[in-house]
């Protein structure tokens, strides 16, 4: 698998729409109930990715020229990690993240917060994070997880 991560440029938004959108669809159904999926669905188009680049530190990952996955660093939170659901399991969540903790080091960072999906749960504390505390956007868990760097 030769998988490339890189920066996010403004003409990826529609690419890392997709993406997310599958991934919440596909994947993130399995814990989540269509009511939640929805309303986080809506967060995500194009337009909204495109605003998120602008104020975040985003990146992608590429196999070929497709887009199969992203995440970004907010300060020091990491936000919107999804990989496309048919190529899940192959590493690419793990090469993004280590590009956002080096984009972390590199702004003097000293600990990294994510708030995790139910689904997600298990990839970042095997990536060293620890759950904290849970919080609630209504019927939706989402586990705040903490690591040092």
């Amino acid at each position: 698998m030769d998988c490339t991560i890189r920066p996010a440029r403004g003409d990826d938004a529609g690419d890392i729409s997709g993406v997310i959108l599958r991934a919440l669809r596909e994947t993130n159904a399995k814990d989540y109930t269509d009511e939640i999926i929805a309303r986080v669905a809506r967060s995500f188009s194009p337009d909204a990715v495109r605003q998120l680049i602008e104020k975040r530190t985003v990146f992608v990952a590429v196999l070929g020229s497709r887009v199969v996955g992203t995440a970004s660093l907010d300060g020091n939170v990491v936000r919107t990690v999804f990989v496309a659901p048919d190529v899940q399991g192959r590493g690419i969540g793990k090469l993004l993240m280590a590009e956002v903790e080096r984009a972390a080091r590199e702004q003097s960072i000293a600990a990294l917060t994510v708030p995790s999906s139910v689904t997600a749960e298990t990839f970042y504390a095997r990536l060293g994070f620890n759950a904290v505390r849970d919080s609630y956007h209504g019927d939706e868990r989402t586990i705040i997880m903490e690591r040092l760097l």
